[in-house]
């Protein structure tokens, strides 16, 4: 069977684009209840169709390999984008072809960057993505997504400012994927689980593409995830900031989802967490309780945000 895995332990699922002869190969051996068969993720050029002709906005998704982890200092070599439609509902429609750059980062790329991204400094040799380009998809996008938007974005409103005046989502955080059988996040795992499909391809365009397909690909009825995401884009968060909690109290916060600042020239450091508006009475009143040790007024701060600001080097 070329072009498919075979791992155990998964019902059937529908599937597209499979031979008649493959098909009842597939059945025969899912059947068992002991194989699952997953077959190689072909991108699409739609996803519901005919698309309306009002009510549609333009998303963008978005990723970029980097010389490293630091938003502050390291840089993008690559940049891919794919832009779609889609509806309030969560339906996407029309899918625009993926466009891919490579760009010299102009010093050589760390070994550690060239083992995880696979690019090499041959590759990116006197390339540089096409700024012109980019921002004509940004001013077209109503809203970006990106797998790790916290990352992304903090890289690309360095080399792109125009991104700072955008609506952001995140497909890993901002999805419930536990609400979808997952165990986990990770991109290729979410192709796996939830598309019974894989894809071989490295570049960032080809994960831009696989974001959407397992955003777009209805699940639980006939919601889809970008449909959680797209509730959670249109309600504010509420960072609290737990400034002053006792040390004696680190593994309590921890336990608890608070998460270390390490501090800025506008902030201290201090634990924080992010809620929706609706969790912070609630939440204030545990950590009063329980960090504070019953004191009337605590020290602690609250900043609220919106898919504007969410992610960005502005929340820290």
């Amino acid at each position: 069977m070329s072009g498919n895995l075979i791992t155990p332990g998964h019902m059937p699922e529908i599937r597209t684009g499979v031979l008649p002869e493959h098909a009842a190969m597939i059945s025969a051996l899912e059947a068992t209840g002991n194989y699952r068969v997953l077959q190689r993720f072909e991108a699409r050029t739609h996803y519901a169709a005919p698309t309306p002709s009002t009510g549609v906005r333009r998303g963008l998704i978005v990723d970029v390999e980097t010389t490293g982890l630091d938003t502050t200092n390291d840089r993008i070599i690559e940049l891919g984008l794919v832009a779609f439609e889609f509806d309030s509902a969560g339906r996407v429609y029309g899918v625009h072809p993926m466009r891919d750059w490579f760009e010299d980062p102009g010093i050589p790329i760390p070994i550690e960057a060239v083992e995880i991204t696979g690019i090499t400094d041959d590759m990116v040799r006197g390339q540089r993505i096409d700024d012109a380009a980019v921002a004509a998809e940004i001013e077209a996008a109503h809203l970006v997504i990106a797998h790790n938007a916290s990352f992304d974005r903090r890289m690309l409103e360095r080399r792109f400012p125009a991104f700072a005046t955008k609506h952001w989502g995140c497909s890993l955080h901002d999805v419930p994927w536990s609400q979808f059988g997952c165990r986990g996040a990770k991109l290729d795992y979410l192709l796996f689980q939830l598309c019974s499909a894989f894809h071989t391809g490295h570049r960032a365009g080809d994960d831009c593409l696989a974001t959407l397909h397992v955003l777009a690909t209805p699940r639980d009825g006939e919601a889809t995830p970008l449909t959680r995401l797209l509730e959670r884009a249109r309600r504010n968060t509420v960072r609290l900031w737990a400034i002053g909690t006792p040390i004696e109290t680190k593994e309590l916060l921890k336990a608890r989802g608070y998460r270390w600042f390490n501090g800025s020239p506008a902030r201290p450091k201090t634990w924080f967490r992010d809620l929706d508006e609706t969790d912070v009475e609630a939440e204030q009143a545990w950590l009063r309780e329980h960090a504070y040790g019953g004191l009337t007024s605590p020290p602690w701060r609250l900043d609220k945000y919106s898919a504007r600001e969410r992610y960005s080097e502005r929340m820290g």
